[in-house]
């Protein structure tokens, strides 16, 4: 990994942390040289964000959102506007199916 790819990942974790704020949402990183917190993270492939959601404060379900290699080509504030994006259908999903149809 290049220290301007490098640099550009520590950016998106920065701004990835002060926008996804919900208590509901834990956040952990697969990235190598960049942040590594998740458990047993798999590092054969993309880097990722690990995403657990509690939903209604009993289910927890959890997804993996990949920063894909073409990703790194955008800025760190569209790739955490990506990742933010990605994380919030996520819970909206859930959300959906825990709640029904709003």
């Amino acid at each position: 990994m290049t220290q301007e790819i490098q640099e550009k990942l520590e950016n998106v974790v920065d701004l990835v942390d002060k926008v996804l704020t919900d208590p509901d949402i834990e956040l952990s990183y697969c990235i190598p040289d960049v942040a590594m917190t998740t458990e047993n993270p798999n590092v054969s492939g993309d880097p990722y964000i690990h995403v657990k959601y509690m939903a209604n404060g009993t289910t927890l379900h959890e997804q993996n959102v990949p920063i894909k290699h073409n990703y790194l080509k955008k800025t760190p504030e569209d790739i955490a506007n990506l990742i933010t994006f990605y994380v919030e259908q996520f819970t909206e999903q859930i959300d959906t199916v825990e709640y029904g149809a709003q």
